[in-house]
């Protein structure tokens, strides 16, 4: 990520470029409403607090009526219960009902825990009531219902003050309704049953509060270690100058996590790479890149400018690993696209070739033509002609036929450049009478043709020349022919042959014991599988390298 805040006109320009490592003391985020950890705990505790009053408000609410159906079902029950017991009916035939119904009531009173029962005739005189000044006088409450044989459930005020009470109707043998009940439980007491039950509910409450609270704040303090302090404002530019940078190097990074698997990736490394936009999250595995790629990106080893190819390019890598806090996080890959001037290196080869081989070939005309000088001063013209004229008509021989047998000019220049270093390392160089490339215009750079001929002529050299001593003069044969099937490029050397045919195209393979090679035959295979065509190696008296190029698409 980019660390630190873009002030534009700043004197020290923008922040450096951070990826996962500390931040720097002099990139130094300021917050200036907040980290986004404090932030976060703010709203963590305002929701925990909002969540847990909701919570309690409905609990409370859930007490009030759970406590309320409970009172009244409690009456009702008491009250259906002193109706139907038999010794009411029997005390209401007596000329003295209160003598016998007051003790009972008081005593249902006291063993069901409710605040009065009253029994009183059908026209709501008591004749029981825990205030016994009061027996005698009419109920204070609505009693009409009952009086019909129907139930009263009310909450009501009376002399007891505000009350939930129920009245009913007390029966005879005949199902008359001969006297009435009503038993009831004041407001007072169902609030200090209510409060009773609302402090545990309180604590529960304060309890989540507090281990909500903690745990808003240990995260809180993760988060704040995690995001470095810094502000949502500033994160979101950090996030926005980090997009920025990623898609305007056009060199390719790419971040591998320890896993092995892609965590960014930007365009410069999908273009090199030539990996879908979904390659992040994606297993290195599981992307089309060449296996010795996906070990240099998961090595965990610092590598530096390395080369490597894929099917289409040349790449340099570079690879840091990279640790936060002690703890390994993954690779940092950078590449660069090495392709362009790989060619053009390979064509400043062969100039160098070819120069070194004109000033060889210089040399030897100064030594011929101190010869021919001294011939004509001992008297033997005759023999200084025939000298000079044989030596010039084979070297004009074979320029004239390659030039004439070969339209590229690029070509022609590396045919008569390689032949003159076949010729100092007493290798026989031979182009065959079927070579002939009529037109220059083959559908395939220049460049492309010198790596894969020059290469090949190269390998052929070397091989013929370190096979020299086991007998017989060491050679290389070259073909070019161009025709409708396409162009045809075949390299035949002396020696030893290849045995190993499926890796000898691999990045590193050469059978030189020096360091330094194994890199031309590979550009050899990128080049020809990317113009579409086919190289096979075969094996005569020595190696045979034969590639066919398909024939350039007519123009549309």
């Amino acid at each position: 990520m980019v660390s630190g805040e873009f002030r534009p006109g700043a004197p020290h320009g923008p922040a450096p470029v951070c990826w996962y490592g500390r931040v720097p003391s002099t990139t130094r985020i300021r917050t200036r409403r907040g980290s986004l950890a404090r932030q976060l705990l703010i709203l963590q505790l305002v929701v925990l607090f909002v969540l847990v009053a909701a919570g309690v408000t409905f609990a409370y609410l859930d007490s009030v009526r759970a406590t309320e159906d409970r009172a009244r079902d409690k009456v009702t029950a008491v009250a259906e219960a002193v109706a139907d017991a038999p010794g009411v009916l029997a005390a209401l035939s007596t000329s003295e009902p209160t003598r016998t119904l007051q003790p009972f009531a008081q005593s249902v009173r006291a063993d069901t825990d409710v605040d009065f029962v009253t029994i009183m005739d059908k026209n709501g005189i008591r004749y029981t009531h825990p205030n016994p000044a009061l027996i005698g006088q009419p109920f204070i409450g609505n009693i009409g219902e009952a009086q019909r044989g129907g139930k009263v459930l009310e909450t009501y005020a009376g002399s007891l003050g505000p009350s939930e009470r129920v009245v009913v109707p007390v029966r005879g043998a005949a199902g008359q309704v001969v006297a009435l009940v009503s038993v009831g439980i004041t407001v007072e007491a169902i609030d200090a049953e209510l409060r009773e039950r609302l402090w545990p509910l309180i604590g529960v409450a304060m309890a989540v509060l507090v281990v909500g609270g903690i745990g808003s704040y240990l995260v809180s303090a993760r988060l704040r270690r995690q995001t470095r302090g810094i502000a949502p404002e500033e994160l979101s530019n950090l996030f926005e100058y980090h997009e920025a940078v990623l898609h305007s190097v056009r060199e390719g990074l790419l971040l591998v996590g320890g896993d092995g698997r892609v965590v960014l990736c930007n365009d410069g490394a999908r273009a090199l790479l030539g990996v879908a936009e979904d390659a992040v999250g994606r297993e290195l595995s599981a992307l089309d890149i060449p296996e010795d790629l996906v070990e240099a990106f998961t090595s965990g080893e610092e590598r530096t400018d390395e080369l490597h190819l894929t099917e289409a390019r040349v790449l340099v890598v570079s690879t840091s690993p990279v640790r936060s806090r002690g703890k390994a996080m993954g690779t940092v890959v950078i590449l660069r696209d090495h392709t362009e001037l790989q060619a053009l290196t390979g064509e400043l080869t062969t100039v160098r070739g070819l120069a070194e081989a004109l000033r060889s070939q210089a040399h030897e005309a100064a030594n011929r033509l101190h010869t021919v000088v001294s011939l004509v001063e001992i008297g033997r013209p005759e023999q200084a002609v025939e000298f000079a004229t044989e030596e010039l008509a084979l070297a004009q021989e074979l320029t004239d036929r390659v030039v004439g047998a070969v339209a590229e000019p690029v070509l022609a220049a590396l045919l008569l450049g390689k032949a003159a270093e076949a010729s100092e390392r007493g290798v026989e160089f031979t182009i065959t009478p079927d070579t002939v490339m009529e037109d220059s215009d083959t559908g395939v750079p220049p460049r492309d043709l010198v790596t894969i001929l020059g290469n090949l002529i190269d390998n052929g050299i070397d091989a013929a020349a370190g096979n020299a001593c086991q007998g017989g003069r060491p050679g290389v044969e070259v073909t070019v022919r161009a025709d409708a099937d396409g162009l045809l490029l075949r390299v035949a050397d002396t020696g030893p042959g290849v045995e190993d045919v499926e890796e000898v195209f691999r990045r590193g393979w050469s059978t030189k014991p020096e360091d330094g090679h194994g890199l031309g035959l590979a550009l050899v295979g990128q080049a020809v599988r990317r113009h579409g065509g086919t190289i096979d190696v075969g094996r005569d008296e020595g190696a045979v390298f034969t590639v066919r190029l398909p024939p350039k698409e007519p123009a549309r």
